[in-house]
């Protein structure tokens, strides 16, 4: 359930959200749309998005999130559509996972260009239409795995420590403009993400649960937040010494985690994100 005060800080703001063809990015513009906020949606999937967009009755579009005149034309579109810009959900995002040394090149710059670059770039493109008015907010869609290293995830991580830091210091840059700038860092959520993956005793959250706590982000302008119970209190993994932190990393959990998947059940989202 959205808090009503939730809903409210949402209403009549212009919001655009990337990588919202599906998964959390569509629970988030549902959510904001249902709330009477309004919704411009991109993705790289052009079908998908067509689709989302006509579902919800609201207009999406081709968006390529690590190309930056793609970028400017899609925040250009949700300003005509809708009024200048209030809100960017830098969401757009891809996990792949397995062996380090079994990653190629592309896959490698992929994941780098979209998770990191593409927030970079978003976050750049709206900050200027922000500063000009002194007023806006910019949500980062992170991930615990910004805080927490992993077997099997080292580009992604890679990626998502980026994210977050780079957050922390345009939030900093940006705040005597009355530009906000927040993360979000859900956990295991699901989505294709984490197909043909286990997660044995680990908490998975609903897109819809993140969608919320997004909502809540736009209303409160906190600088982070957590969807799942208890992991504000996991992202102080960083401070750990080191050796402790290496004990765990090692574990028989943490290794089966993302080193391991079942590829039968990977291989449609391998094949998307190879795609992407």
């Amino acid at each position: 359930m959205v808090r009503s005060a939730y809903r409210r800080g949402a209403a009549g703001k212009t919001i655009a959200i990337t990588g919202a063809a599906r998964g959390i990015g569509f629970a988030t513009a549902k959510a904001l749309t249902d709330a009477r906020a309004k919704v411009v949606i991109g993705d790289i999937d052009s079908d998908a998005v067509n689709k989302a967009a006509a579902d919800l009755g609201i207009s999406g579009v081709h968006l390529d999130v690590t190309q930056k005149d793609s970028f400017s034309a899609f925040l250009d579109h949700a300003e005509a559509e809708n009024g200048p810009l209030d809100v960017l959900v830098n969401n757009a995002g891809i996990m792949p996972t397995g062996p380090f040394l079994d990653y190629r090149e592309q896959l490698i710059r992929r994941t780098i260009d979209i998770d990191l670059v593409g927030v970079i770039l978003g976050t750049q493109l709206a900050a200027e239409r922000m500063v000009a008015r002194r007023s806006g907010h910019i949500v980062n869609i992170a991930s615990i795995a910004g805080r927490v290293p992993a077997p099997g995830l080292a580009i992604y991580n890679a990626a998502k420590f980026g994210a977050i830091g780079f957050s922390e210091a345009v939030s900093a840059e940006l705040e005597p403009h009355n530009v906000c700038v927040s993360t979000v860092q859900p956990s295991h959520t699901a989505t294709e993400l984490i197909d043909g993956l286990t997660s044995p005793g680990v908490m998975v959250a609903s897109p819809e649960q993140v969608a919320r706590t997004i909502m809540k982000v736009i209303h409160t302008q906190q600088l982070h937040a957590y969807p799942t119970i208890g992991l504000g209190a996991v992202s102080l993994m960083g401070p750990v010494p080191g050796r402790l932190k290496r004990q765990l990393l090692k574990t028989r959990l943490y290794r089966s985690l993302f080193l391991v998947a079942d590829t039968e059940k990977r291989k449609d989202y391998d094949a998307r994100i190879a795609r992407s």
